[in-house]
């Protein structure tokens, strides 16, 4: 078996300024490796920066990946890099009944989930050794639908087909993707607003495992599409038994 290091290792975190990626990225860092967490605010890295602590091998990018050539002036300024992950999703606005939906909030959920994880494919690719690895994030919505979530299923679904595509063209180089049930992150703050605490709690009733996932149990599941040298292609789903109810 050949030995995945993170030890050492340069990883990219999209969106690892908060929720998953935060937890991701400490994770990573205790275990030695370098990290750069990458987003579209600098400041919302800086305190990303301040809470994580002082680890010396911890740097930031702003950068939106949603623009090609940002996405492609990071490749080109970063040099060689081991794995790149990305969990960012802008889904403010998408969660509508159909009829209010609109095509902006449409937009920027393709562009952060779609576009923007193919475009880091795209030009990370070649950046990456042969035993490197692109992990994605999907989510339940592409297997437990409800109203008001079309758009989110149906980009959580395409893009678990690209990471199939992905996994073939770019090989050996692995990609796999996260499919996370619900998780107390802060992107629930733009979901429920008020209501957030009392939904969650409601679903944790429901879930055979009895609570809503929190960022490092995502972070955990991460952590072995990373170092598992035998995983690619692969949808790993961390959602406390959600497709089951």
């Amino acid at each position: 078996m050949t030995e995945i290091r993170i030890e050492g290792a340069k990883v990219l975190i999209v969106g690892g300024s908060s929720g998953m990626g935060l937890a991701l990225a400490r994770r990573l860092l205790d275990e030695g490796a370098l990290v750069t967490i990458a987003g579209r605010s600098q400041e919302r890295l800086a305190a990303a920066c301040r809470q994580l602590g002082d680890y010396p091998k911890l740097g930031t990018c702003a950068v939106d990946i949603s623009r090609e050539e940002e996405v492609a002036a990071l490749f080109r300024d970063s040099g060689p890099v081991d794995h790149i992950v990305s969990t960012a999703a802008d889904i403010e606005g998408a969660y509508q009944l159909l009829p209010a939906i609109e095509l902006a909030a449409v937009q920027r959920v393709v562009e952060s989930k779609f576009y923007g994880p193919l475009l880091l494919a795209k030009y990370g690719a070649a950046h990456l050794p042969p035993l490197g690895s692109i992990t994605f994030t999907s989510g339940i919505a592409a297997y437990r639908p409800a109203a008001r979530g079309s758009v989110v299923a149906a980009v959580n679904a395409a893009l678990e087909g690209l990471v199939r595509a992905l996994a073939v063209e770019l090989a050996p180089i692995r990609i796999n993707a996260v499919s996370p049930g619900w998780v107390d992150t802060p992107i629930w703050n733009s979901v429920a607003g008020d209501a957030k605490q009392a939904t969650l709690d409601a679903m944790a009733q429901r879930l055979p495992a009895g609570r809503v996932g929190q960022p490092e149990d995502i972070a955990d599941a991460i952590r072995f599409l990373v170092g598992n040298g035998f995983t690619t292609g692969t949808i790993l789903h961390v959602e406390g038994g959600h497709r089951l109810v």
